[in-house]
Order: C-alpha cells, then structure tokens, then sequence
C-alpha cells in the first residue's frame, strides 16, 4: 500500500532524471554543455511536447532551491572585507550597465515593436536581470571566479540582483490597480530584513554552528546547514528580495567561521542536483504553441534584444577601462535573459501593467536567449582567443628533446626546474602564458610557447622521448587533464604532478601518475617546524615530528584512496580528534595502495 502511495511521486523523478541523463552527456559530448541538455530535456517532457508534465511552475520554483544553494557556496568564498572591497564595482561598474541596457532596451522597445513606453520599460527591465544560474556555472567551470573579470561579472549579478526589489517598487507604483501605496512600504520591508539578517550572521551563526559541532553527528551539521541556507531565503523572499540574495549574505557571512568547508561539502550535492533541476523546469517552461504563434515577433524581439543588451554591456566595460576581448567575452556572458525576469512579469501580469499575451512572449524570449547562451559562448570561445601578435618574440615548441619536460613555469614549476638545472638534467620548458615567457627570458631561463592540454604541442616538446614530465601548472583540471594524455600517449614517461589539494591528490592518484604533490604542503610543514623549533625543541625532535606527521600523512591518504571516504577537501570537522592534515610523503606507482 506504501509502495503504491509513492509511485506518484517516484514516477516523474524517474522520468526527469532519465530525461537528464540521456540528454547532458549527448549535448556534452557534441560541444554544447550541459545547460543547454537540460534545456532540451525539460523541453521534451514538458507540456508542448510530450506532455508528460502540465505545470513546469511548480516544479520551477522548487528548482530554484539549486540557484539559492549555488549562490550560498558562491557567497562562501567572499568574505565581507573582500565584499566590501567589491562595492565600486557594483555600485559602479553595475549600476552603469544596467541603466544603459535598460533605457537602450525601453527605446527598442518602443521603437522597434512599438510598444507602450510602460511596457517596453517592463519588457527591457526583465531582460536586463542575466541568468545568474548561467553565468556563475560558467565562472566556476572556467575557475574564474576569483579572477578581475570574474569579480567584476558577480560584481554586475549582485547589482542585478538587489535591482529587483526597487524595480517591484515600481511596478507596484505603475500598477492600475492599486498597489502603490504599499512600495514604501515593501522598501522599508526590505531594508529591515536585510538588517535582521547581518546582525544574526554576526552575532548567531557561528555559535549555532559550535553548538551542532559538539553533538559529533555529520547530519546534523548539514541539517543545520541546510536550516541556515533555506531560512536565509525564505527570509528575504518574505520581505520582498530574491531568495537568491538572502542565501548569497548567509554564505558571506560564514566565510570566515571554522566550519566553512564542513558546511560547503554538505551543501556540494544538493546545489548541484536542483541546478539540473532548475535549468529542466526552464526549459519545461518554454511554450512551443505560443513559439508556433508569434515566432516572427519572438525572432525579432531575440536578436534586437541580445543585440542592443550587448551594445550597452560592451560599451560599459570600455568606458570603465576594460580591454577589447574581456569586454566581448561579458558581452558574450551576459547578453541574456535570466530567471529574475519571471519575477518581475509576473508581477507585472498581477499588478495590470502588461497583460496574458505579453507576458508569454517576454517570458518565451528570456528562455529563448538563456537556451542559445552556451551556443553564443561556444563561439566566443572560439572567436575571442588572444591574437597571435601577443606571440611576436616568443619561440614556439617544436622539435624538442630533453631528459624532462616541464609544463607550466609559475612559481612552482620555477623552483622545481633550478634543482634539475642544478644537477645538468637535460629540460624543456613549455609555457602558455606569454608575458610569463618573456619574464624568464630575462633571467637567463629559455622558455618555449606552449599548450600542454594538447597532444600534438606534447609531440613537439619531446614529450615521446623525455624521461619524466613534470606537471607545474595552476589549473587542476588541467593537470588532471595533461595527466591521463601523457599516461595514455607517453607511458615510458614517468609523470610528476602538482595537485591542488588533497582531493586532486587522490584523484591523481586513482590515475596512476608517478608521483604528486600538493602544492603547499611543504611550506606548511616548513612552518609548523618553524614554530617548534621557535618554542625551544631541538632539531632532532623537530626532525621526529616533521618524519611523523609525513608518515601519518601518507597513511592515511593511503587509507583515503582504497576506502574512497573523502569528499575532496581536507575537513577537521570529520575527525574525532583533530589531526595535522599538512604533511608530504607521496605516494609512487611501486607503493602500495
């Protein structure tokens, strides 16, 4: 009887999930990422095609609990001085896009659909809030998030973000029926839940967390962070501001606690299951009858609308001193619609400012542009690459040979290569960054141009006949990825990797390489030895307890890779009783497992 209760429900998580799993790998393997698979599956079992699900609204609210979790592990990583540091960027550089895309999009409006003034406003105002699901996948997946550009793009997010409560305000005021007498109001609403909000992350947070912490049960913390998460949300959702918004504040805050990788690897799966979720219940959302119907009119609205979005956005990032390609590369990120824009024309649709129809095609044309952004980046990607004038000077790879190949010549593979040269090893250096290049030639080292990611750069570095390749770049997927090439293409080679952190570590070693090594851990040890010999141990007992804490290391990352009970993130919380989690002995091809 249970069993028959539940079917219901299992029911269409099968069929979504099934949908998912056809569709994300086929897009993937055909170049088009995984948001626009999502995008096609939604679309094929919702309403206008196969039927199989009649209300996309429901579940597209519930999938917006993936953005308020991404966001929440995004706000994670900024911690309020930093954010703080950010407010001329968002008060500047985003206020500045956003009004011109606005009064840009108001006059297209008006002047290429003839619209009324109130209505092409709404029209534009709603296609001005980018897709912050969109735009923060692709920034983590590219690992750009922490970079100028990167700042700068969730710098304009954040801006469009708390835009949506005034824009509210004034859809309330330019309603016929009524409501604008409460917009003050509202305001004043927001204003005050904002603040409820800052004064429990201050003072709240981080006792609640100590509290949970004492009763050493895994599932509580994450019930605890899931309590905070949701409660920030619904927090702000209450008072007028997206649920977005109150998760990203709830993550700022605890960017400085103790139990903030605890609380980021608890949050990790559900962020990034309702994402998927999310982006199906857009595209179930997409109405092929009203497509069928007003398809001139959505083409047109569609590429004037991107088009004039990107005039204003490109213009923004030049006037505040961005660089040509940066500036087309935003241009390319953010000249969609994104899911703010429901918000507002539902509002809109409730308060008599636009009517049925015009709801249907702005909401179709936001889903339109957010269901073409990975094509428009596939091809930003492909078209923006720096110019090849940038390598006037620079030698390429090409007919190397050498004992070692080293990719990648930062500050660690800089180190690692004086103690080759000081021995007489025979090297080849490949690097991609040109300006990096340039910089060693004038210190005397020889550095050639090159992509390590790619096999037949790998051929021309003398990668077929070097003994050992070390592996020095800043990227963890693309060590991972040099990694497995070399492996398969060059086993004779034995394989030296930099990994990231304890997690990369073990995934390096899943892969077999010969040998890794986090990149910090030897600093780190260096230190803490540093601090006993400053409390007046000898060498000797300093030298035993650096020997054992590389030992304890090695044992249980050993430990780690047969067991698989890591989630990749070294995390005190786990343990008992706190243990060094900085140490280096490195496991090799010949050691066991």
């Amino acid at each position: 009887m249970a069993a028959e209760g539940l079917g219901p429900v299992i029911g269409p998580i099968v069929v979504l999930m099934g949908a998912a799993v056809v569709a994300v790998p086929l897009f993937r393997r055909l170049g088009l990422g995984s948001v626009l698979g999502y995008f096609a599956a939604g679309a094929l079992v919702g309403p206008s095609v196969l039927g199989l699900f009649t209300d996309p609204d429901t579940i597209l609210h519930f999938a917006e609990l993936g953005v308020v979790m991404f966001l929440f592990v995004i706000g994670l990583e900024l911690r309020p001085q930093k954010l703080w540091a950010l407010r001329g960027q968002i008060f500047g550089l985003g206020l500045a896009q956003v009004s011109l895309a606005i009064a840009l999009l108001t006059v297209a409006g008006m002047v290429a659909f003839s619209l009324p003034l109130v209505t092409a406003f709404i029209a534009g105002a709603g296609f001005v809030l980018s897709s912050t699901a969109v735009i923060m996948s692709v920034l983590q997946e590219r690992g750009e998030i922490a970079s100028p550009e990167g700042q700068k793009s969730v710098s304009i997010l954040l801006f469009e973000d708390l835009l949506i409560v005034p824009l509210l305000v004034v859809v309330a005021f330019l309603s016929p029926v009524g409501q604008g007498a409460g917009g003050l109001g509202a305001l004043a609403l927001a204003l005050a839940g904002l603040v409820a909000l800052l004064v429990a992350g201050r003072w709240l947070l981080d006792p609640f967390f100590a509290l949970l912490a004492r009763a050493r049960a895994r599932e509580v913390l994450s019930a605890g962070a899931l309590l905070v998460v949701l409660g920030s949300a619904l927090l702000m959702e209450g008072v007028g501001l997206s649920m977005a918004m109150g998760a990203f504040l709830a993550g700022v805050l605890l960017s400085g606690s103790s139990y903030r990788h605890q609380i980021e690897s608890d949050i990790e799966p559900f962020k990034g299951l309702l994402m998927g979720l999310f982006f199906l219940a857009v595209g179930m959302s997409l109405n092929l009858a009203v497509v069928a119907a007003e398809w001139p009119l959505l083409l047109a609205m569609l590429v004037v609308y991107v088009l004039v979005k990107a005039v204003a956005i490109y213009a923004t990032a030049r006037v505040f001193g961005g660089a040509n390609l940066p500036a087309l590369r935003r241009t390319a990120m953010f000249a969609q619609g994104g899911e703010f824009a429901f918000v507002l024309y539902t509002a809109a649709l409730a308060g008599g400012v636009i009517d049925a129809r015009e709801n249907a095609i702005f909401s179709t044309v936001v889903i339109l542009s957010m269901a073409i952004t990975p094509l428009i980046l596939l091809a930003a990607d492909r078209l923006l690459r720096d110019p090849q004038a940038a390598l006037d000077g620079i030698e390429a790879a090409d007919g190397l040979h050498g004992q070692v190949l080293v990719i990648g010549f930062g500050r660690f593979g800089q180190i690692a290569l004086q103690m080759l040269l000081a021995r007489g090893a025979q090297v080849s250096v490949i690097e991609n960054n040109p300006d990096r290049i340039r910089e060693a030639a004038r210190f005397g080292f020889k550095v050639y141009y090159g992509d390590g990611t790619r096999l037949d750069i790998l051929h021309a570095s003398g990668a077929a006949t070097a003994q050992v390749i070390l592996i020095c770049v800043d990227d963890r997927r693309a060590v991972s990825g040099i990694a497995e090439l070399v492996q398969h293409e060059f086993p004779n080679a034995a394989v030296l990797a930099r990994s990231y952190d304890r997690g990369h570590s073990m995934d390096l070693i899943r892969a077999g390489v010969d040998f890794e090594i986090r990149e910090t851990v030897e600093s780190a040890l260096l230190m803490g030895a540093e601090g006993l010999r400053r409390l007046g141990l000898d060498d000797a007992s300093v030298a035993e307890a650096l020997d054992e804490t590389r030992r304890r290391d090695a044992q249980r990352l050993t430990e780690q890779v047969q067991g698989d009970i890591m989630s990749g993130r070294d995390n005190m919380l786990t343990a008992p009783v706190p243990e060094p989690l900085t140490p280096v002995k490195l496991i090799s091809k010949g050691e066991p497992r």
